[in-house]
């Protein structure tokens, strides 16, 4: 058995569903990504241009790469009923944050792979691996190394395995043997994930713009939400499935026996208003071993005023309030926005008590905005 296919067979061991090797050359879809930067689809993560000349040519990052192991590992586990999904008093978050965090379970993989591979080749003295944060186009050495395909919402897509897949890389200083480029399926004249986006991110084939996507919205933005798309967030409060739950390609997609990816308690539809409620402290006790600690405590209850906003009951204005108080600016801001999507007395005299002691000038703008949709409150 050469050690290539001794490779593979060791990292399906470890639970990895897809693992393919190519060699090492600089990226194919280095200018579209430049067009995309261009256009500023790529919001604010300023840290993309900074990592542009590694992601142009791999070699940047280790001048003695000859070789890529790209592997992916399926992350389902559950699928939530729309029954409860559509439930507003809910929150949704998305099905990749249920379980502990991908890039500790998915790297200690990796190692694992890395060193078997050092054991096994003497020859081998340098490599690095990646979950999710080298400075390389990981999608695209998914495509190149035979995963799947790239899909209208820009996911990478595999005929048995669907698109609920972590990707990874391990970079080597070594040939190894390389099997010819084969893709089967793609998503033909289907357009389901670009009419199901509720804030029509999916500009075109394949291409994102991340300043609407609900992910980027709910994680990457560290600052308010604009406000023209806080309705069509929903009860979205940590990232999107949509374009991956209408998915044709996902409807067979197999479950995830990782133990690690499994729902926690609590992260799968919490209570909007209990979350309201969370210290420093009991976020961080909650979430620490968790991909929601990301957003931190501020983002994360900036994303459940805009889901209680938009739930638009008398029963989240104590929440609200609440939020109202809150020593963040960020959080008071998007709960006076909450406050008034609820047309009830209590929301308006909430608001209007802000209004005079509040200091901060963007909590007072969104407080102002808010006061003037209850010209007429209903009790």
């Amino acid at each position: 058995m050469n050690i290539t296919q001794s490779i593979t067979n060791k990292a399906l061991e470890l639970g990895f569903d897809l693992v393919h090797t190519i060699p090492a050359s600089p990226s194919q879809s280095i200018e579209a990504y430049k067009q995309w930067l261009s256009l500023g689809y790529a919001g604010n993560m300023d840290y993309l241009k900074k990592h542009l000349e590694n992601k142009q040519d791999i070699h940047t990052i280790m001048p003695e790469i000859r070789s890529v192991i790209t592997l992916a590992i399926n992350y389902r586990t559950t699928t939530i009923p729309c029954s409860k999904k559509n439930n507003p008093s809910l929150g949704v978050i998305s099905s990749y944050a249920w379980g502990e965090d991908y890039h500790q379970i998915v790297r200690k993989k990796l190692e694992s792979l890395r060193a078997f591979i050092e054991n096994h080749v003497p020859h081998q003295k340098k490599s690095r691996v990646y979950v999710d944060t080298g400075p390389i186009l990981e999608r695209e050495y998914a495509h190149r190394g035979s995963l799947g395909w790239f899909g209208k919402n820009s996911m990478i897509i595999n005929w048995k395995k669907g698109s609920w897949l972590f990707l990874a890389e391990i970079l080597l200083d070594i040939e190894l043997a390389y099997s010819p480029f084969s893709v089967r399926g793609d998503c033909g004249s289907c357009t389901r994930c670009i009419e199901a986006c509720p804030t029509n991110a999916i500009v075109a084939d394949g291409l994102i713009d991340s300043r609407r996507c609900i992910s980027y919205l709910t994680i990457e933005l560290k600052g308010a939400i604009p406000s023209e798309l806080r309705s069509a967030i929903g009860n979205l409060i940590f990232g999107c499935d949509i374009c991956q739950d209408v998915c044709p390609w996902n409807r067979k997609a197999p479950v995830s026996n990782e133990a690690g990816f499994q729902p926690t308690t609590g992260n799968i539809m919490p209570n909007l208003i209990s979350l309201m409620s969370l210290s420093p402290k009991e976020f961080n006790q909650r979430f620490k071993t968790s991909p929601i600690k990301r957003t931190k405590r501020k983002g994360l209850l900036r994303n459940v005023a805009i889901a209680l906003g938009n739930w638009g009951r008398p029963e989240a204005i104590p929440a609200l309030k609440q939020g109202l108080a809150d020593e963040q600016p960020l959080i008071r801001m998007h709960s006076a926005w909450g406050l008034g999507q609820i047309e009830h007395q209590d929301a308006h005299d909430a608001l209007a008590a802000a209004q005079k002691q509040e200091q901060d000038t963007g909590v007072l703008q969104e407080i102002r905005g808010a006061l003037l949709v209850h010209h007429t409150p209903k009790l």
